[in-house]
């Protein structure tokens, strides 16, 4: 099946919502992901998130951004009946090359610990699980 990669915009958003929606392992949340969030995730980080399409569908998708010292994917999502085609493999390598371009030397993803799907697929893709490393978080609402 061929599949045409291209760079994410808004109008993607009620498509590549419902996919992440339908994946397990892909964790939501309201604020962040909602029109809102992507929209100002896609304009901070423009050329960096991409998606996968098959004719009119979107198969697959991924955010990716950085801090200025290193690069993060979220959201890898392949629709289950296009898995094993390449299209994550290919979603991430441009990213990866994206991020390279503008100088991001390390990428970094979090993976919610449930996801053993997704555990298997970046190692077998060659990423490596820090054992050194926790994510703590605190809402800026909370001030």
């Amino acid at each position: 099946m061929k599949y045409k990669v291209r760079q994410m915009t808004i109008r993607d958003y009620d498509a590549v919502i419902s996919l992440w929606r339908e994946i397990p392992g892909i964790g939501l949340d309201d604020d962040s992901d909602s029109r809102l969030g992507i929209t100002r995730y896609l304009k901070r980080n423009p050329g960096l998130s991409f998606v996968a399409q098959i004719q009119d569908m979107i198969v697959g998708t991924v955010l990716s951004g950085h801090d200025g010292r290193r690069g993060y994917l979220h959201h890898l999502a392949v629709v289950a009946s296009h898995r094993k085609l390449g299209i994550g493999k290919t979603l991430t390598s441009r990213c990866l090359r994206a991020l390279g371009k503008q100088g991001i030397p390390k990428c970094n993803i979090f993976l919610l610990r449930s996801n053993s799907r997704g555990r298997s697929f970046w190692k077998h893709n060659g990423w490596n699980l820090r054992q050194d490393l926790s994510v703590l978080q605190k809402k800026t609402k909370d001030l």
